[in-house]
């Protein structure tokens, strides 16, 4: 797509001349060109308005992070109403000036994978409060390519750096595809004529314990392989529905794709197909085996069984914890725990608080929390107080402080089962704990409420759980009014102390030694932090994923190696 101009004709045909080694196409006469002057979309930002600039894996949206008018705009324009956005630094002198950065931190910032790195903001940051809204954290990253460090010298102050995309819908990759997706977004476009290959948004990254915990793994780190302990048969796995990834096994190594997002509109689905795609090609990989959710409506699940080929269907909570186990090459037997928020489950319930014993290849699942109903299903996730009334009502406690409205239909639902699927979701449970807390009402968008409960905790050196009974079923109901009778701060903290409680609970009643945290629930860094602390202490081994989100991202992983003993056992 770019001719040489004479002059790098001859140094590229030159064996004496550098270029001559050299693959790269920088010439300002025959290299790729930009749409717009850097002086001018520079300009476009500092007049508060929005950019739309073409990156490496696609578009990212650009306002002044110190303008509040520029970032409420964006949040209106891309319906983001709450979820925080991330902020690109001009160098590592600014960031430092508006966050608080420990060598841990530093180094991933100035690694070459460069991800978004969730830091502690200062008070005296000087960036818009609409930027990270809720949110006790702030993602900050330093500019990774040529064309960011260019436009950033220029600007010399931060700016909000968020995927180019429209709600819900993967990431534009073309000027053609951005100019109508982003009409009603960006301003102004940044465009080159460089074509990117494949969509590939920025990885988020947190420092839990002095070591990288992913909770986006793309840009950077995808496709690098994870190893595993023993050959894996020629499986393609499709993942899950919400953060999507998929992978594909060859012998001892498992590829998976980039964060592909949640699978919920025509287009994320179509990008989930071209990643497949993509893998199959680069690596010249024809699958023998399909692996898939047991959920049947999943749209992976759907597309594996178009797929024509043998295929295999593995519990949801099964796959985060072979994952984690696959990852650090664990041997049976351990104990496995996966806190998240849905799943689909064996007996057809939904579950997300599971503790396994695995051994010989079999998990037994040897404790969950006590089942609970959410009225209106997906309704419930996104309201918190559905969850907490159910909770209190199945207690027979007294819910008329939360603010439900129809709170008399809610409970003939309860009563009767009516749209209202049983659950062990742990996610839920911290739903109705912020809730009960006073601390948040909603999730406007997923993992809110939790979020917002764990940044309220009040810190003490006391480790002070509630005194409840502890059983391989957790019975929540004692924790109901004492989750009432005390501040916010105490009442958070406690909470998760009880959960920290119970899971050592567990690990001494397993009979392992070396125990495995996965799922969702295990972003929150007060309790992965705690509960590798506290179970190292008592002699346990604790093992936390890496190099994959504890989320759904790593659920392709364990799909891959449970595929062969599923296999095996045929």
């Amino acid at each position: 797509s770019f001719p040489l101009c004479p002059q790098c004709e001859r140094e590229y045909r030159d064996p004496e001349d550098r270029r001559f080694h050299a693959q790269p196409i920088a010439c300002p006469v025959c290299g790729p060109q930009l749409s717009l002057a850097i002086g001018e979309a520079a300009q476009t930002l500092r007049q508060g308005q929005i950019l739309a600039l073409q990156g490496i894996g696609g578009y990212q949206l650009l306002a002044d992070a110190r303008n509040p008018g520029a970032v409420r705009r964006l949040r209106e324009r891309k319906h983001r109403e709450e979820k925080p956005f991330a902020v690109l630094f001009p160098d590592l002198a600014s960031l430092e000036q508006a966050c608080f950065v420990e060598p841990a931190e530093r180094e991933l910032l100035l690694s070459a994978a460069a991800p978004i790195v969730l830091l502690s903001p200062r008070p005296d940051h000087g960036l818009a409060s609409e930027v990270s809204m809720s949110s006790p954290y702030l993602g900050a990253m330093l500019p990774y390519s040529p064309l960011h460090h260019l436009l950033m010298a220029e600007l010399g102050f931060p700016v909000v750096a968020t995927s180019g995309n429209r709600s819900d819908e993967p990431i534009a990759t073309s000027p053609a595809e951005a100019h109508v997706r982003l009409a009603a977004i960006a301003d102004r476009f940044l465009d080159h004529n460089r074509p990117i290959a494949r969509a590939c948004d920025d990885s988020v990254v947190r420092i839990i314990n002095q070591r990288p915990a992913f909770l986006r793994r793309a840009r950077g780190y995808a496709p690098l392989p994870i190893e595993v302990a023993a050959p894996l048969p020629r499986v393609l796995a499709v993942g899950a529905h919400q953060k999507n990834t998929v992978a594909i096994a060859l012998e001892r190594r498992v590829f998976l794709s980039q964060h592909l997002g949640d699978l919920d509109t025509a287009e994320s689905c179509a990008a989930f197909e071209r990643a497949i795609d993509d893998l199959k090609r680069l690596y010249e990989f024809t699958p023998d085996l399909i692996a898939c959710d047991l959920h049947p409506d999943y749209w992976s699940t759907q597309y594996a069984e178009r797929a024509g080929l043998p295929l295999v269907r593995i519990q949801h909570h099964q796959a985060h914890v072979a994952a984690v186990a696959a990852e650090h090459q664990i041997a049976e037997p351990y104990l496995g725990i996966a806190w998240d928020g849905t799943g689909y489950g064996l007996d057809g319930t939904i579950w997300g608080s599971e503790c396994f014993r695995v051994e010989n290849h079999r998990f037994e699942r040897i404790g969950h929390l006590r089942p609970f109903r959410l009225p209106g299903g997906e309704g419930a996730v996104r309201d918190c107080r559905r969850t907490a009334f159910s909770l209190l009502h199945d207690a027979n406690l007294d819910a008329g402080f939360v603010a439900l409205d129809q709170p008399r239909v809610v409970a003939t639902m309860l009563e009767r089962g009516v749209n209202s699927p049983l659950t062990t979701s742990m996610g839920r449970l911290f739903d109705a704990a912020a809730v009960l807390c006073g601390i948040a009402q909603r999730n406007a968008f997923e993992g809110q409420a939790p979020m917002r409960l764990e940044a309220a905790i009040e810190r003490s050196r006391e480790f002070d759980p509630f005194e409840i009974p502890l059983a391989n079923v957790l019975d929540w109901r004692p924790l109901l009014p004492l989750l009432r009778s005390l501040p916010p701060g105490a009442a958070a903290r406690r909470f998760h102390n009880t959960l920290l409680a119970w899971l050592r609970f567990l690990a001494h009643s397993s009979g392992c030694e070396r125990i495995v945290l996965s799922g969702g629930v295990f972003q929150n860094a007060y309790l992965a932090a705690h509960a590798e602390q506290f179970l190292s202490r008592d002699g346990f081994r604790v093992f936390l994923p890496q190099r994959l989100p504890p989320n759904d991202g790593a659920i392709a992983l364990g799909q891959c190696v449970l595929a062969k003993e599923s296999a095996l056992r045929r």
